[in-house]
């Protein structure tokens, strides 16, 4: 590969809770007063070449309203039922900035929410709500746009999960490199997963795993997703691997999608090393164009403590270590990895700790 140079950016969902107690939802928050909190954030012109800001110019900052739209029978937008907020970074040419962008925006965000009775929470399930209802039923103009694609027929998953997406493109890369890349990190999602397991709560308590979102998402929506320039290239699977890019900044970009958002971006730079890691990689041979969901259920259960899943996780630092030789700050970020992946760690287990302990978590108390 003559040019090892990547490129990341990070998108993360933040889900909220009341200061005064119990989650934030759609049952709970408008997307006004969610809206009003965005609008008194900066807005930086530089940002929209790598951002895109969508149909309805929600999306016009960094931070939006992440929900579930609904429109009437001429396709104009009627309401937004608000999950959370999404924070963005622009593309930067290494993981550190990458990060630094992340956590300075949502220091900002919580400086923003201060003045409300909200604040950010890390969790990756609706810990209270499993199934977010479409009601009234779709009308005709929405079932005909929300019916066209496999991402479309399942937008109504996303109200119940919140997660990043954690993006990297290559210009060494063409475009049956990137198919290849998308291939391999979906065959190996469920080994990548369990390092970033935060949701062990649905229904009000523990569900007995450790991420409801894994359990309920990844088969049925992308582990991985790549988007390229034209038609030419995509594949008919369902769920997507492929899509058309719909801004230049978007042309070669693989998009892992399965992880749990994580509580410290430091994790997210850890897991963008070893994403980095096993795309350069030329040993490891699984390849699937659509993830294995009941794989992915089974892992979102027993986590890292089942020792099949914690010696496949073992074997993709160790592809990724060999593939990383010679990047030293990627290495840093894979060995701290490596010491979560020994201690068989992720959030969901301190998140346990702590509502076993009696303290509040994603707005519930034990």
């Amino acid at each position: 590969m003559p040019d090892r140079a990547f490129r990341y950016g990070i998108e993360h969902e933040s889900a909220l809770v009341h200061v005064g107690g119990g989650f934030a939802d759609y049952t709970s928050v408008t997307f006004d007063e969610l809206q009003a909190v965005v609008d008194a954030l900066p807005e930086d012109p530089a940002d929209y070449p790598d951002l895109r800001v969508g149909d309805q110019g929600i999306k016009r900052k960094r931070w939006y309203v992440e929900g579930y739209e609904r429109f009437d029978e001429r396709g104009e937008l009627v309401r937004c039922d608000p999950k959370g907020l999404e924070v963005r970074t622009r593309i930067h040419r290494a993981i550190e900035p990458a990060v630094a962008a992340l956590r300075e925006d949502l220091r900002l965000l919580d400086a923003g929410l201060a003045r409300t009775g909200l604040r950010t929470t890390t969790v990756s399930f609706n810990p209270v709500r499993s199934e977010y209802r479409i009601e009234p039923p779709l009308n005709e103009w929405e079932r005909t746009h929300r019916l066209g694609s496999p991402e479309e027929r399942t937008a109504h998953l996303h109200m119940s999960t919140y997660g990043p997406d954690l993006n990297l493109s290559c210009s060494a890369l063409d475009e049956a490199a990137l198919v290849d890349a998308a291939r391999k990190l979906t065959h190996y999602s469920p080994w990548l997963v369990p390092l970033s397991f935060s949701s062990p709560f649905r229904d009000g308590g523990p569900w007995g795993g450790l991420s409801a979102r894994t359990a309920v998402r990844t088969g049925v929506r992308p582990a991985a997703l790549v988007f390229l320039a034209g038609s030419e290239g995509q594949l008919a699977a369902d769920p997507s691997l492929t899509q058309v890019a719909r801004l230049p900044a978007e042309v070669g970009r693989i998009e892992f999608k399965a992880f749990d958002a994580c509580p410290d971006p430091e994790l997210y730079g850890e897991l963008l090393s070893l994403l980095t890691g096993v795309v350069l990689d030329e040993t490891l041979p699984g390849r699937r164009t659509t993830p294995d969901a009941g794989l992915h259920k089974h892992v979102a259960g027993v986590g890292l403590a089942d020792d099949d899943v914690h010696a496949g996780t073992g074997e993709l630092l160790d592809a990724a270590e060999r593939a990383l030789a010679g990047r030293p700050a990627d290495l840093g970020r894979l060995a701290r990895l490596r010491e979560r992946w020994r201690r068989r760690e992720s959030p969901a287990d301190a998140m346990l700790a702590a509502y076993r302990a009696g303290e509040p978590v994603a707005g519930l108390h034990r």
